[in-house]
Order: C-alpha cells, then structure tokens, then sequence
C-alpha cells in the first residue's frame, strides 16, 4: 500500500468532522478552513477531494511522493499540548514559485467554485518556498489598482496596494503542490473571525522559513497541507475544557498512521522507566528538540490522564518546567 492511500482515507475522514480544520500555508501566511457543526457543508463535484461551505473552501490534489507526520507541540500554560497532522513534499516537488513581486495571473480558471473562474487572480509576491498565497476580484476598482502596483513588493511599510486589499477584502486564496484553499468571507480587522479566515505577518515571512520550528518536517521536505485534529484538551478556540480522553485515542489512530520513529522511541523509553521504577537515573536522555518536545507532552498527557501524578513529579520538574509553573 502506497502513502497516497492513508492521506486520503484520513483527509475524507476529517472532512466529515466539523470539530477538524486544515491549513495551507506558510510561515507567516496561512489560509485556514474551519467549519460549525450546524453550517451546511459539501463536497466537490465528480471525485475531486475536498470540503465547501459558503465562507470558504479546500481542494487537495494528492501525489504519491506525500508523506504524513502526525505531530504534537507544547503550549505555553504547562498543561496543555496542540496536535495536528503535517502532510509533506520532497523539496522539488514541493516548491511554489516564490515570487516576491505582486504579479497579475489572470482569469483565475482553477477556482473550486466554477462562477469564481472568470475572477482575476494576482499572486501577493510573498516569496514563500512552499506556496502561493493570491488574492482573486472582479471589482473593477481594485483589479485596476493592483494591476497598477504589479512588479511590486507589497511587504513595504505603507504600501497602497496592501491597504486597498485589507479595506476591499477579495477571496484570498493560498495554493501548495497539494491544493488550493479558498477563504470568501471577510478580512478580520479588529480580531480572527471565527470559520475559514487569513493571517499575514510580514514580521515572520521576513525569516524566510516555512514553517515553525516546533513542527517536524523532516530536512529536504516542505509542508503542503496540515490537518488539526480536535485536541483533547482545548477547545476551537484554543480555550482549556476538560481532558477529553476520545480525542487523544483518536489522534493516537493518526500518530500510528503517520508515526514520527524519533517521538515512538522517547515516549516507549519513558513508559519503559516507569513500569520498571528505575526512574530518572536510567532514563536515556532526549537527542535532540524533537525528542525533547514528545517527552514533555507524553508527561503533560500523562498528567491530565491522572497517571500516578506523584511519580511524575520528579520528571515534570526536571524535564517540564513551565508544567511546575503551572497551579494545579
């Protein structure tokens, strides 16, 4: 069985979650798809695979040299952890064109929505390795403007041509090797929206990277698409709830699907110490920031599943720190 088989089986499957979103993106521009439970959602015409609703929509156009790595993070609280699933390309496949100059593409003709097609598409010139960010109008207005500005970069401070997107708020749009996602609904001037929405933070394209360090996408690969899984221990809206133990057996069905070799071995080599009670002493040391991560959130996770919270004790506090920050 190739890797082409579980991405799709697993991107159909959370397709059919509300409580799941997606990304594509960059680091320090993202386009998101989120969705309610009660809003009227659809899939794609013929065997296209993807997700609509009337705010926003994802297309995924999968290749066989996809990879998936399911992934975990630490959040800043000491009790917490994020999640998700980071769907990858080899470096080659993967590149976007990377312009760094606003550029007219034309009739966007592979809009997901067919009365989209005849909208134009310009490419923002973000410079981004692994995807293309776009904005799409037919506002004659604001076509004309941006048409005026092409061959120019509209990460300078004050630019006209950013003001004018921000104040008319076309369909943006952020496409990878992997898909295109769609965001209809407006630009969040004063807070995010809640549904599918855009971030854009010039501060951190600047540093050229693609994504954040905290997610382990392997040397020589680019991210194209991210899944985010309900977590066990935040709401949608990243709010603390209670630990929902459902939700982390499920994103343990992901991890086996899309396991990372460097997380299974620090969390088998903690679960070894403590059946065996040799505790700190005989514990082999995390290699490397990876490693480092999983074992925090292995013990984060086994203290919110109230897993002998005294003998952990001693491991928070020397491998967790901002967990004994943390009131209990």
């Amino acid at each position: 069985m190739t890797e082409r088989d579980p991405i799709r089986r697993t991107l159909r499957e959370h397709f059919a979650l509300p409580s799941s979103a997606f990304s594509i993106g960059s680091f320090g521009a993202i386009a998101e798809f989120h969705r309610r439970t009660d809003e009227p959602v659809e899939g794609l015409p013929g065997d296209r695979l993807g997700i609509a609703t009337a705010r926003g929509a994802l297309r995924v156009t999968l290749r066989p040299d996809a990879r998936g790595i399911a992934y975990e993070t630490l959040s800043r609280d000491g009790r917490r952890w994020q999640q998700g699933v980071a769907f990858c390309l080899p470096e080659a496949a993967g590149h976007s064109q990377a312009r760094r100059m606003l550029t007219p593409l034309g009739p966007d003709q592979e809009a997901i929505r067919a009365g989209d097609r005849a909208a134009l598409l310009f490419d923002m010139g973000l410079g981004a390795r692994n995807i293309d960010f776009c904005v799409r109008s037919a506002d004659p207005d604001l076509v004309r403007l941006l048409e005026r500005h092409a061959g120019e970069s509209l990460l300078t401070p004050g630019h006209p041509a950013a003001a004018a997107i921000l104040e008319a708020s076309p369909h943006r749009i952020a496409r990878s090797a992997l898909g295109r996602l769609e965001v209809y609904q407006a630009i969040g001037r004063l807070r995010t929206p809640e549904g599918p929405h855009t971030h854009l933070l010039p501060k951190f394209l600047r540093s050229g990277r693609t994504h954040s360090a905290n997610i382990p996408v392997p040397p020589g690969w680019l991210p194209a698409l991210m899944l985010h899984p309900a977590s066990a221990v935040s709401d949608e809206n990243g709010r603390p709830i209670p630990y929902r133990p459902e939700r982390q057996a499920a994103f343990e069905a992901l991890r086996a699907r899309f396991p990372d070799p460097a997380v299974l071995q620090v969390r088998a080599a903690l679960q070894a110490s403590l059946r065996s009670r040799e505790g700190l002493e005989g514990f082999p040391p995390p290699a490397d920031r990876t490693q480092r991560t999983a074992l925090r959130v292995a013990l984060r996770q086994l203290r919110a599943q109230g897993e002998a919270n005294g003998e952990l004790a001693p491991w928070i506090a020397a491998f967790d720190r901002a967990a004994t920050a943390t009131r209990a």
